[in-house]
């Protein structure tokens, strides 16, 4: 046995060269050998032992993937292809295919599978009558309509560049037939797709890539697909409610793995909201096995539908669906209502030093009697207050005669029963930028006080985790959570007898909700 053909086999990778890769960045992460068996540990078992069934990753890194399909497969089919070689070659050349993010992921992905980075090389396992291989990287450019990309939505002044320069146009998304790449029909597509695009907005600003990866691969009809994909379209994502919609309601879902902390999969890796992985099987329909993983351990497993009724988004904690039910079971108003959309006042977060760009007049930093007051961002992104006369052009007035919280639109990481921060109470001729949301409005300041006694209680903060899963908290956030009477000011022990919880649901808000100190 050639000791090329004993790396494929997994006899000398100690360690294993990638685990220790660095990923390109948050964007495009190198997925763990040990995720992949992982995702791969969730496919039928019968699945090894069929010389007929083909494989897709249509956004090879590292190749690990095929890597690790391929040692299962040379087990799997020994009894029914027992020399060694011909093994190799037929699940090598006939079984698994790949389409490359970049020229050098296709070259890292051969090197890994055929332990040569050109499979017509005299140290490629099996020899192909091309370099390529199975695996291919063709350059693609975007399609320019209206300054976008038509398929995947990028900026052309960012995107547009030099043919020897990356164009983060991908092969596999940037085509309306898929199916015409390798001109076959792929039984198994599975792998890691990139996960977004800066926009060209503000900071941090990015557009989503991955679910364009799944929606091809679904045109591609195959019988399991399984990805790692960002947790965040559970429950919100830019541009993603048709594809929520989708993915919740078809009941193709077989099996859900969920983890809440990105870095549990992905070591140094911070993804707001978590990944999760999924096998989705075609001929497949019923309820879903959802099961969360937490410090390195399964937290919990359940069977059930993926969209509750009353509810538009996927509840992503198992504990959590009992009290949902109850609660939505006494149809209440919804918090979200006395919640404001976002620019409460008409003012972007930059407005403070960027007065000519709204065509407004500037604020003083020395207060005006009589005047208002003005919440926002400094230069230096610092939380600063601004003042002005009463009779300043605001866009919306609609806010300023009452009293209000003013609530960061961005609370948190998205993990369950965070610590939601101190507002700014505020009274009549106070407002504020896009920075903040506001809760309210209310009569005096009692009622303004009593409703943040709610809102720091831990059962409004587990009913938030409904629908809050990253550090995103705008309005549609607190859809699911129930409006109370602000007359008087709330305690757990009274919300947990209003709603009827078990002893078991209270344990569990206990236990997992952060509790919040009176300042």
């Amino acid at each position: 046995m050639s000791e090329q053909t004993k790396n494929l086999l997994g006899g000398s990778y100690n360690p294993d060269v990638l685990e220790c890769l660095a990923n390109l960045s948050n964007d495009e992460v190198f997925t763990p050998p040990k995720i992949v068996n992982q995702m791969l540990d969730m496919l039928p078992e019968e699945t090894w032992s069929n010389p007929e069934l083909k494989f897709l990753d249509p956004a090879c890194k590292t190749g690990v993937f095929l890597r690790e399909i391929a040692k299962r497969l040379l087990v799997g089919l020994q009894e029914k292809i027992p020399d060694l070689q011909e093994r190799i070659d037929h699940i090598l050349q006939n079984q698994l295919y790949g389409i490359a993010i970049t020229e050098l992921t296709a070259l890292a992905s051969r090197r890994s599978l055929y332990c040569s980075k050109y499979a017509n090389g005299k140290y490629s396992v099996s020899r192909f009558d091309n370099p390529d291989g199975n695996i291919r990287f063709v350059p693609t450019k975007h399609t320019w309509e209206n300054d976008k990309c038509k398929y995947c939505g990028a900026n052309k002044s960012q995107y547009q560049r030099a043919d020897n320069l990356e164009t983060h146009a991908y092969e596999f998304v940037h085509t309306n037939s898929p199916e015409e790449i390798f001109g076959m029909k792929f039984d198994v597509i599975i792998g890691n797709p990139p996960y977004q695009l800066s926009d060209g907005g503000a900071k941090a600003s990015a557009m989503p890539l991955y679910h364009l990866f799944i929606e091809n691969a679904m045109k591609m009809s195959p019988t399991i697909l399984s990805m790692i994909v960002p947790s965040r379209y559970f429950t919100g994502g830019k541009g993603l409610d048709k594809f929520r919609a989708k993915m919740l309601s078809e009941n193709h879902l077989v099996s859900i793995c969920d983890y809440p902390v990105a870095s549990e999969c992905f070591p140094g890796v911070e993804i707001k909201g978590g990944v999760h992985y999924f096998v989705w099987d075609k001929k497949y329909s019923g309820d879903c096995e959802i099961m969360t993983f937490r410090n390195g351990a399964k937290e919990s497993t359940l069977k059930r539908p993926l969209l509750e009724k009353g509810c538009e988004v996927f509840i992503r904690n198992n504990k959590l669906v009992s009290i949902f039910r109850k609660v939505s079971e006494r149809k209440e108003e919804s918090f979200s209502k006395i919640v404001s959309p976002r620019k409460p006042y008409g003012f972007c977060g930059d407005l403070f030093g960027n007065w000519s760009k709204y065509q407004l007049p500037p604020m003083s930093e020395k207060n005006i009697e009589n005047g208002v007051t003005v919440y926002g961002l400094g230069k230096n992104l610092k939380r600063i207050k601004m003042y002005t006369r009463s009779d300043y052009p605001f866009p919306k007035k609609k806010y300023l005669p009452k009293y209000k919280m003013f609530v960061s639109r961005n609370q948190g990481s998205g993990l369950l029963g965070e610590p939601l921060a101190e507002p700014i109470f505020a009274g009549p001729n106070e407002a504020c930028t896009e920075t903040y949301i506001v809760v309210g409005l209310f009569e005096n300041k009692e009622q303004m006080k009593n409703c943040w006694s709610y809102m720091k209680t831990k059962f409004f903060r587990a009913m938030l985790g409904v629908k809050k899963n990253d550090q995103g908290a705008a309005s549609g956030v607190y859809e699911y959570i129930p409006i109370q009477d602000f007359s008087k000011p709330w305690t757990d022990k009274e919300l947990y007898k209003k709603y009827n919880l078990s002893e078991e649901e209270i344990k569990f808000i206990e236990d997992n909700i952060t509790p919040m100190e009176d300042k």
